[in-house]
Order: C-alpha cells, then structure tokens, then sequence
C-alpha cells in the first residue's frame, strides 16, 4: 500500500491547499469589502461602492475556482482510493472529472452563494440608496 498511500497524501496536500486559499479569499474579501464601505460613508462616494461591488465579483470568482479544483481533486482521490496498488500512476491529472462537475454550477453552490450573494444584494441596495 505504500504507492497508494503515497499518492493519496499527494492528493489531500493538494485538496488542503485549496480548501486554504479559499478560505484566505473570504477573509481578504471581508477586510477589504469592509473598508471601502467604511470610506464610501465617511468620503459619501458611490464610485467606491461600485469598486466593492466589483471587487466582490471578482473574488466569488476566484473562490469558485478554487472551489471547483478542490472538488475535481476530490473526484481523482476518489478514483485512486478505489484503484489497486499496480494500478498507481502518480497522476495528477484532475481535469478528467471536469465533465462530472460543470465549473458553472459551482458559484451557486451552497457554500458560495450564501456568503458572496448576500454581499453582492447588500452592496447593490446600498448603492441604489446612495444614488
């Protein structure tokens, strides 16, 4: 088992990683989402809502394609698991699953949708309010 269990380790340092930067991503989001409010009210800007909301965007994005790597990972750690110990190529190949899960769906996935939905209809009720 010890090839398997190698390139299994290989994996889950990989699927870590992302899980990681994810993670990372929603708390820049956060620190950075927050401030532009704080100046927007303190300068009465709305050009600096528009850049929150932008910026907002852009991480739901990132964070959804790290999300969709982590997932596809997840899909070859399951393939080596169930795979005999002759069988290990150290592949790390995860762009085979990608027809199993679309890139697509994965922003309105029941982690992502929540927190950077929200944030997106709270940025845009604001900016109706203020303009």
């Amino acid at each position: 088992m010890g090839n398997k269990h190698k390139h299994l380790e290989f994996i889950q340092a990989i699927i870590n990683r992302m899980a990681n930067t994810s993670f990372l991503l929603k708390g820049w989001s956060i620190t950075l989402i927050a401030g532009l409010f704080a100046f927007s009210v303190k300068e009465g800007t709305v050009a600096v809502l528009w850049l929150a909301l932008l910026l907002t965007l852009v991480f739901w994005f990132l964070d959804s394609y790290f999300l969709w790597q982590e997932r596809l990972f997840r899909g070859l750690y399951e393939q080596v698991r169930l795979q005999s110990e002759t069988e290990i190529d150290f592949s790390m190949n995860q762009m085979r699953f990608k027809d199993t899960e679309p890139w697509y769906t994965v922003p309105f996935s029941l982690t992502l949708l929540p927190f950077y939905g929200l944030a997106v209809i709270a940025q845009t009720l604001f900016i109706i309010r203020l303009c």
